[in-house]
């Protein structure tokens, strides 16, 4: 199966733990890392607090979804993610974009990620290393960018 990850982080170094995200997936037990994208610095939406910094990384999973879920909230709370309300600042938050091509509708999952066409810090990075890429229920998602254009985003170099 092949999985599309969401990054980001906005608390402590976020920079660092988005490098260290991307390394403990390249690490999850039956998986390989396929791709990551540049980072890039982004505003808080619907939140507050300092800027984030944001990547789109694909894998290569044997884990079901709800199992790749658990596999990044371990990853998460590894880096002393809190929950304390809805969109808090965050040291990680990492979302399933896409999985394998599936919707799926469950309690705790719900892919493709309902928000990730409304998203600058999703689309910029998922497009640059899937040009390509359809988002199930809803076509390419290059179709996106222009409903989008208004947020601000920043490769960090």
């Amino acid at each position: 199966m092949i999985a599309h990850i969401g990054i980001g982080a906005n608390l402590g170094d976020a920079s660092a733990n988005v490098d260290d995200a991307l390394a403990r997936l390249a690490a999850l037990d039956g998986g390989r890392l396929l791709a990551q994208s540049s980072k890039y610095r982004t505003a808080p939406i619907d939140s507050s607090g300092d800027d984030y910094i944001n990547a789109v990384a694909s894998i290569e999973t044997s884990l079901s979804a709800p199992d790749l879920l658990a596999a990044l909230h371990a990853i998460e709370l590894a880096h002393g993610r809190e929950r304390p309300y809805r969109n808090a600042p965050r040291t990680l938050d990492l979302d399933i974009l896409l999985y394998d091509g599936e919707q799926i509708d469950l309690p705790q999952l719900h892919v493709p990620h309902p928000r990730m066409l409304d998203r600058a810090f999703v689309l910029v990075p998922l497009l640059e290393i899937a040009p390509d890429i359809e988002v199930p229920g809803r076509g390419p998602a290059h179709h996106y960018l222009a409903a989008v254009a208004d947020q601000a985003i920043a490769k960090v170099a």
